[in-house]
């Protein structure tokens, strides 16, 4: 038999009075704000979540009425120091409540802050752990410091007033030291700051090779606790462990401290306290080079004084040693011309004597040569005398030229013109006649 109908409103009425009569008036219930909004009546609308691997397994609206939600809020942000928001765990205590036209919510009467903390503090730990075990926690602490970090790397947001404060410390340090820095903007707080710092980092690591930054700072203000859970993130703490830069963070107030703290080289609580730490390399670098150059000018002083002592030491045992070999150079000296006066007489005497006797041996190949040349001479004369044309004139033989030239010399033809010469005359005339001298040719 068909079951007989229902208006949708006698059902949502039914199911109304079926809650009220079986659940109990209030529960404790765990759950995750996913969504919190304030009306304009000073209510509050939220919407709780339960999440498995970030997977949504249910979902419910809530609200807190106004006069709860003031005490509630109050007490929560004296506790925790932050204010209800989004992404919270919380422990609440609600009713519920199904309405014919809205349907089912949960109203909330109360919430536990110090769930919230430990909650907190639980994650917290999870992830220190984590980086404990994965040998993350101290990788960063490998690097060693550079003396004087000349150019750094900041993370920041422009308008963060921690990061104006830093600047001006470091610009306006009263040593003037010249500090080279780049920001490189990110998100300092909220759902963009892990995702925003992550690649701010990797950027940095992009520019090492052409940047070479001695130094990367993360730095901002302070701010409420939950303002600064984006750097308790394990991604973020995975990054800043294996940045090849010591990181130092300045990211809170004294009373904070956050996991990327515990995974940075150095923390410091404030940006200024960074600028002071940075500078305070600087100083202790000058102080240093200071401290050097006064020691050294110390021991430089002390060693030319004990070098001027042993050098005037020196110079007496030198200048004693010197006069004494001098004395004894002289004296051997002496010795020496000495000794060189009696060889020189000696040889002076030996060579006069060898002198003297080849001065007559020379004399007498000389006069011995000089008559052998007089003899040639005296021979050379006769030859010459012999030879002599004018004496073969005087003989009566005549000499006969052709154009100067002895005619022997030449090849004669009748009409040549010949000069002869006897002892007295020169007679020319002119070739009548050529036979052949049959006798010479015979």
């Amino acid at each position: 038999m068909q079951q007989q109908a229902i208006s949708l409103l006698s059902l949502n009425e039914l199911i109304k009075s079926t809650l009220d009569s079986h659940l109990a008036p209030t529960y404790w219930v765990i759950a995750e704000i996913g969504e919190l909004r304030a009306g304009v009546r000073g209510h509050a609308y939220l919407d709780l979540i339960e999440k498995s691997e970030g997977n949504i397994l249910a979902k419910i609206r809530g609200n807190i009425w106004s006069y709860t939600y003031q005490s509630i809020s109050r007490k929560f942000e004296s506790t925790t120091g932050t204010a209800l928001k989004g992404g919270m765990n919380i422990m609440a205590l609600v009713s519920v409540q199904f309405h014919e036209l809205y349907g089912i919510s949960l109203v909330v009467k109360d919430i536990d802050p110090n769930f919230t903390l430990g909650e907190r503090a639980r994650k917290r730990q999870e992830i220190i752990s984590r980086l404990t075990n994965e040998g993350l926690i101290d990788l960063n602490r490998q690097y060693v410091l550079p003396k004087v970090s000349q150019k750094i790397a900041i993370i920041s947001s422009v308008t963060a007033a921690g990061y104006g404060d830093f600047i001006n410390q470091l610009d306006q340090n009263p040593q003037r030291y010249k500090i080279h820095y780049q920001l490189f903007q990110a998100a300092m707080q909220g759902k963009d700051a892990v995702p925003q710092i992550i690649q701010a980092i990797q950027q940095i690591e992009d520019l090492l090779m052409e940047e070479k930054f001695d130094l990367l700072v993360i730095v901002r203000g302070g701010g409420a606790q939950t303002d600064l859970d984006c750097f308790d993130d394990y991604e973020l703490a995975k990054t800043i462990a294996n940045a090849s830069l010591p990181v130092v963070t300045g990211i809170g107030h004294e009373r904070d401290e956050s996991i990327a703290d515990l995974v940075a080289h150095t923390q410091l609580k404030t940006p200024t306290a960074v600028a002071s730490f940075i500078l305070s390399g600087f100083r202790e670098f000058e102080d240093s080079l200071h401290r050097n150059l006064v020691a050294i000018e110390r021991r430089t002083q002390a060693r030319l004084k004990a070098e001027e002592s042993g050098l005037t030491d020196k110079t007496h045992l030198i200048t004693n040693l010197f006069r004494q070999k001098l004395n004894e150079s002289n004296l051997s000296l002496e010795r020496y011309a000495q000794q060189a006066r009696r060889i020189s007489l000696y040889r002076t005497e030996k060579e006069y004597l060898k002198c003297e006797h080849l001065e007559q041996n020379l004399k007498k190949i000389i006069d011995r040569r000089l008559k052998q040349s007089e003899d040639k001479l005296l021979q050379y004369d006769k030859t010459i005398d012999r030879l002599n044309p004018q004496t073969l004139l005087q003989r009566g033989y005549t000499k006969t030229e052709k154009d100067g030239m002895p005619i022997n010399k030449q090849k004669l033809k009748i009409g040549d013109e010949l000069v002869t010469y006897n002892q007295l005359d020169k007679i020319t005339s002119v070739i009548n006649k050529l036979e052949t001298n049959e006798k010479q040719k015979g």
